[in-house]
């Protein structure tokens, strides 16, 4: 499903889905995050666990800064390891696999452009809960987008990233 395919709201009256929305913020562009959480509420269900994983310590990270305490967002700190390393995906990862096997969430919500993910996204879906995925167009690859349950295209919600 992509954004062009309409998803149905959460009826108010109906138990609404425990999310996980797991972000990592060296791939996805703060500006999009407000129209992200109020589009997860809207349309996927509660968004109780609200982490965003990268290296806090970097400039590139300051937009996020800003948005965690309005958004209720954990940072997750990752140090680089090295060149080229995925540390960040990392931890996102092993976080994800954590969550689906407590019982705390029915969904997670992967905020990414990248196609880092696609094997997560068809873990979480063999444990019987829902994945969706939130990129930008043009960044994420088909194979991302078709792994999740849903896919939502970022752009298509706000407008381009400045």
């Amino acid at each position: 499903m992509t954004a062009a395919t309409a998803t149905p709201a959460v009826p108010a009256t109906a138990t609404r889905p425990r999310l996980a929305v797991l972000i990592d913020a060296e791939n996805a562009n703060a500006a999009h995050a407000p129209a992200l959480m109020q589009r997860i509420r809207d349309s996927f269900g509660n968004p109780t666990i609200r982490r965003a994983y990268g290296d806090w310590t970097t400039p590139q990270l300051t937009p996020w800064k800003k948005l965690l305490l309005p958004l209720g967002l954990r940072p997750y700190q990752q140090f680089p390891l090295g060149r080229g390393k995925n540390t960040t995906d990392f931890a996102l990862v092993m976080d994800a696999m954590e969550l689906i096997y407590s019982g705390k969430v029915q969904g997670i919500c992967i905020v990414a452009s990248d196609c880092d993910y696609i094997g997560l996204a068809g873990r979480i879906q063999e444990a019987g809960l829902s994945v969706y995925g939130f990129g930008q167009r043009g960044c994420t690859m088909a194979g991302f987008v078709a792994a999740c349950d849903a896919f939502v295209f970022l752009d298509d919600e706000v407008g381009p990233a400045a």
